[in-house]
């Protein structure tokens, strides 16, 4: 059967017909091969065009239809259900052509805009006859309905669904609803406070329960369609649960502050905080980051920004039972560790890393330890016991927090005191005895037994201790051995080690100094046997050492002492041999060092000088370089394997040797270390052990270090200001014994260097909050969590930002101190804001401080809108809040206050607007048109505002004491994340795109997705509350018919030609697209795709296909335009 193809042309009033001639179109329309009726219209998408469409249908029994109109998008919905009536297929009969758009409206000649009509409906013709029939799929609706922002139009929009009946899912990202609207003071023209219109409708979303209010969360992905949407929400950690009263008394002991947003950073807030007095939820919430680098450095995971801000606000008990959770020994370590914490401080970028070490020191030191209290502990059957061999750092930690844990260590110590090498290799000058002595007291009251003088493999073996009945064994011996120089000579008599030299001495034994002592190495343990040999009456100290300076592995602080008492270093100087008369020292023959390529430490390796050798003549040479595992005790253990280096081997995480029952830590594992090292050890080994006695699973869920970089950026309060200094004694009391040198913090310069924080980490989890809450809300384990929810309908209403004026330096925002934006000025007029609802100056000297009121304020308009290099449209509420401004300072400061209005010309379009102009006028602001160029500051803070007076045509300069910038409103940030996420288009100016700007303002190209608010461009109040009801009944009506109807216009994809690339996924801007892992390839979710034709235009192997866009349709519709 050959078609009959009917052919009518809308002249569209004079927009089609005054270019085109539409009759001669029709005309040559008639001549087409297969077309029986061919006419023209003056309004073919009226009742009688397409009465007439429909009458020429049923009396030719047309079979394909072409009408050449305006406006696809909207009329082809109305030509097809013309063709739908008459009983035709419209996709398989009805084809539209665009003459308007593409034809009269872009060119200018009659005869051009003619011809080009011809081409464009001969094309159409000829692609008509292959289409096919398509069936459009049903589906049912989804009653609930997604608003994704809290602002007023979200507000709005969920109250008027949720009073249908349905349930609304009122998603927003901040702690509390509200927007920016409950930042405002007054609104115009009427004035009516922000916060008394805005409240009732923040309780109402919060107390209706139609409306699951769900804060401080944010979608994370939308799948489905129309009608049926799945939406993933991410409900982001609280850390306070919903039994929260709002009390605020956690804030009050909150250690740490930060500036608050919600003042636009004008004042501070606490990390634990509510948003504004007013905010709904009634609920506080906790600020956390990632921990801050110094947590993330300490091997021991010491939450050192927690207990430095306990100590700022002079909680010091509490700072020190903070450390506590993670180290037993914070008097030693605070003495003695070199704190790769302070290395990673983010206080230098400002100056100097915080004194982390000397206030952990100033902690341990406040506390009485003989009466620190002893934490409740329900301890295990008696039978639980734990042997450790070595009270070193490893040994007591482990012990420590076993006991913590309720079970019953005993350390087994070959030494006659507890410590390790903090007790014999530092000397007391620097860790005084009685420091550690009471640690290792505490750890005992705990009920650790320690037995001093039993030495494995003498007096006891590995076998023997599991005969007594221990169910665990933990090996932390330490590293006692000192490394050998390996040179001619190094036996004789004079000769003493380093570690044996600092051993003998700690321990109280005679040791023979002799009057000119060499010291050969460059690490702390070097450092201190010079030193210690001063104070043993050696008359001559020098140290050798065989790299730089730079590469010195002593502590910077150490090696500055050591030299202020006389200690001579002599760099790049190795010994070669050690010279010897009658078997005793006489002196040490050196070689001088160049430094060559750096070696597997990173350090320079260093290459000796040919014919550089030189004497030095010593009676005592004291080798200091290195320390080894003496692992001698261990010989014979069955199952205990040693490496080469004669450390233990020992999985690294869970340190469990190969014999079941018999971990290792410490140096003992790692070698040579420090003590930070091997407590963080003991930590692990702890958790170990305690899981291997109650036989559970050792690797899983352990505690991970912290990483991350996701810091709140440095402060501006963070000026710099000096590290504070630790006090000593001076070197003349001091180098002729053994008092303490460094003499710890008094508590005013702890809490001075406290406050140097710049707490990076936002919380720092000291837990005050945790005991100060009487409802028990605080849960600091808190996670995130998701949850799906399904809608038939989402209204987007994400609102928009404030434009930051800092790149527009001509204006001084950020560099000025009284240069103010309109969101802060708003701020400062609400009674929630930092001046509680004055306006005043910001002191000069401290810009989170206000002094007096302005005698003189300018308000420039236009700051970033109307202007081709930042934004061309107009923001529409400058004008008007501007004018209120004027009209607040005028009414709070005094109406002797100078105002100038700086504005390019006054836009008042709205209700009572144009009178509130004219009120303001009365009061004796000036309005001066012409946009402001610049700001400059003199010296004593007055700001001088240059412009145009446009009026006048005269250049003007101003003096006043405030100037306000009335920025833009722009699209937020996270607007193409927001568009990606829903389907939704995005305009020119950055705002989401509606479907049109006239007969579909709230809808987008996404079908059951519709926009509210300023996310769709810049609007006051009264506009976004009236889209939002609009959207909400866009969401009703989608309802309330209880079906959809989803195009068949889609793509399929061919799996006989589809190669399994799934570039089609990637390519797919709705998520349409899933593979089929068992067949090998992409499969369409033909209710989910939109035909936009993506994938089919992307996909190398030409495997997907847009129904009604084939390849023969399309053909024949070039080669229509193509023919003449």
């Amino acid at each position: 059967m050959s078609e009959r193809i009917g052919f009518f042309i809308c002249h569209c009033g004079i927009n089609i017909a005054s270019k085109v001639r539409v009759k001669e179109v029709a005309e040559y329309a008639a001549t087409f091969p297969g077309v029986v009726v061919s006419k023209d219209y003056l309004f073919m998408c009226s009742d009688p065009g397409q009465e007439l469409i429909e009458k020429e249908i049923k009396e030719n029994d047309l079979t394909r239809i072409v009408v050449a109109a305006c406006s696809p998008r909207m009329h082809e919905k109305t030509f097809r259900s013309a063709c739908e009536r008459s009983g035709l297929n419209p996709y398989h009969a009805f084809h539209q052509v665009c003459v308007r758009e593409h034809g009269s409206w872009v060119t200018e000649s009659e005869d051009l805009a003619t011809e080009k009509a011809i081409s464009i409906v001969r094309a159409g013709l000829s692609r008509v006859s292959y289409q096919s029939a398509l069936f459009p799929k049903t589906f049912p609706v989804n009653p609930n309905t997604l608003i994704v922002g809290g602002g007023i139009a979200g507000m709005q929009a969920a109250l008027d669904i949720a009073s249908s009946g349905n349930r609304a899912y009122l998603v927003e990202r901040q702690p509390t609803v509200g927007g920016h609207m409950l930042q405002y003071d007054k609104t115009f023209p009427t004035l009516d406070c922000a916060a008394c219109i805005g409240t009732p409708k923040m309780v109402a979303v919060g107390q209706n329960k139609n409306v699951e209010l769900m804060t401080y969360s944010e979608v994370e992905s939308v799948n489905g369609f129309v009608g049926n949407f799945k939406v993933t929400v991410n409900r982001m950690a609280r850390y306070v649960k919903s039994n929260c009263t709002g009390c605020g008394d956690c804030a009050k002991v909150c250690p740490v502050e930060a500036p608050n947003e919600w003042d636009v950073n004008t004042k501070m807030r606490k990390a634990i905080y509510i948003s504004f007095p007013q905010a709904v939820p009634v609920r506080y919430v906790i600020e956390k980051h990632d921990r801050g680098p110094c947590v993330q450095t300490c091997p021991a995971g010491i939450n050192i920004q927690g207990f430095v801000a306990l100590i700022k606000v002079g909680k010091h008990q509490e700072a020190l039972n903070l450390i506590m959770e993670k180290m037993p020994l914070p008097g030693s370590l605070g003495r003695v560790c070199p704190a790769p914490c302070e290395s990673a401080c983010r206080r230098k970028e400002v100056d100097k890393p915080l004194a982390i070490c000397a206030l952990k020191r100033f902690a341990a030191d406040q506390a009485d330890w003989d009466n620190l209290p002893i934490p409740m502990v329900e301890k295990k059957p008696a039978t639980e016991k734990v042997a450790i061999i070595g009270a070193g750092p490893a040994g007591l930690t482990a012990a420590y927090f076993l006991a913590k844990d309720g079970y019953h260590p005993t350390i087994l110590e070959k030494a006659p005191q507890s410590g390790g090498m903090l007790r014999y290799g530092i000397p007391d000058y620097r860790l005084p005895p009685a420091v550690l002595d009471r640690e290792v007291n505490h750890i005992k009251r705990l009920g650790v037994t320690i037995e001093h003088g039993v030495e494995i493999g003498r007096d006891k073996t590995i076998d023997d201790l599991f005969a007594e009945g221990f169910k665990a064994v933990y090996i932390a011996a330490g590293a006692h051995r000192s490394g050998k120089m390996n040179i001619a000579g190094e036996d004789a008599v004079g000769v003493v080690h380093g570690i044996d030299y600092l051993g003998l001495l700690n321990r109280k034994k005679e040791v023979k100094t002799g009057e000119k002592v060499v010291v050969v190495g460059g690490g702390d343990v070097a450092i201190d046997a010079a030193r210690e040999a001063l104070r043993q009456g050696a008359k001559e100290v020098t140290m050798v050492y065989r790299r730089s300076r730079n590469e010195m592995p002593a502590v910077k602080r150490e090696i500055e002492a050591a030299e202020e008492e006389g200690i001579k270093i002599e760099l790049l100087v190795n010994p070669v041999e050690v010279l010897t008369e009658n078997g005793k020292v006489k002196g040490v023959k050196c070689v001088k060092m160049g430094l060559g390529e750096p070696d597997e430490s990173g350090r320079r390796r260093p290459v000796p000088i040919a014919g550089s050798e030189y004497d030095i003549a010593c009676d005592m040479i004291i080798p200091a370089i290195g320390q080894k595992v003496d692992s001698n005790f261990l010989k014979g253990a069955a199952g205990i394997e040693l490496t080469r280096w004669g450390t233990i081997d020992a999985d690294p995480i869970t340190f469990h040797t190969g014999r079941p029952g018999v971990f290792a830590g410490g140096d003992v594992f790692t070698g040579p270390s420090i003590a930070v090292e091997a407590i963080g050890a003991g930590q692990e080994a702890a958790i170990s052990i305690a899981r291997f006695m109650q036989g559970e699973e050792l690797f899983e869920s352990r505690q991970q270090r912290p990483t991350g970089e996701n810091w709140l950026p440095i402060p501006k309060r963070a000026v710099p200001a000096e590290r504070a200094k630790m006090p000593e004694l001076a070197v003349t009391e001091r180098v002729n014994n053994y008092k303490e040198i460094e003499l710890g913090f008094a508590e005013e310069t702890a809490i001075r260097e406290a406050a140097r924080c710049v707490d990076c980490g936002g919380c720092c989890e000291c837990k005050l909050c945790v005991s100060q809450c009487k409802a028990q809300a605080i849960d600091h384990d808190d996670v995130d969590k998701k949850e799906q929810i399904d809608v038939g309908s989402i209204i987007i209403a994400t609102g928009f930002d404030p434009m930051n004026p800092a790149p527009m330096t001509q204006y001084g925002y950020g560099k000025y101190t009284n240069v103010f934006t309109n969101l802060e000025f708003e701020r400062l007029s609400n009674a929630t804001g930092p001046t509680s609802g004055k306006l005043l100056k910001r002191s000069l000297e401290d810009p989170m401080k206000f002094t007096d009121p302005p005698k003189s304020v300018a308000i420039l308009h236009c700051i970033g809108s109307r202007d081709k290099n930042y934004h061309e449209y107009c923001s529409r509420t400058c004008c008007m809040y501007a004018l209120k401004y004027a009209h607040l300072l005028k009414d709070k400061c005094g109406h002797n206050t100078e105002i100038y209005n700086f504005y390019i010309d006054m836009r008042c379009f709205g209700k009572g607007y144009e009178e509130f102009y004219k009120k303001v006028q009365e009061e004796g602001v000036r309005m001066i048109r012409g946009k402001a160029g610049s700001i400059t500051e003199k010296e004593n803070g007055i700001l001088t505002v240059k412009a145009e007076d446009t009026l006048s045509g005269r250049l003007v300069e101003v003096d006043v004491e405030m100037a306000i910038l009335c920025t833009a409103m722009e699209a937020r940030p996270n607007a193409e994340d927001v568009m990606r996420k829903f389907g939704i288009g995005i305009g020119q100016d950055g705002f989401f795109q509606e479907e049109h700007p006239k007969l579909a303002p709230v809808s987008t190209p996404s079908s059951g997705v519709f926009l509210a608010g300023a996310c769709q461009g810049p609007k006051d109040i009264p506009d976004t509350v009236a889209q939002a009801k609009g959207a909400a009944a866009e969401c009703l009506a989608l309802s309330s018919a209880g079906v959809v109807q989803v195009p068949p216009m889609i793509s399929s994809i061919d799996p006989d030609i589809c190669v399994g690339c799934q570039l089609c996924i990637k390519l797919c801007p709705y998520g349409a697209i899933e593979f089929n892992d068992f067949a090998g390839v992409s499969e369409v979710n033909s209710a989910v795709c939109k035909g936009c034709g993506s994938c089919s235009g992307g996909c190398p192997s030409g495997a997907p296909k847009v129904k009604h866009f084939t390849d023969k349709q399309i053909f024949a519709e070039i080669d229509g335009l193509l023919t003449n």
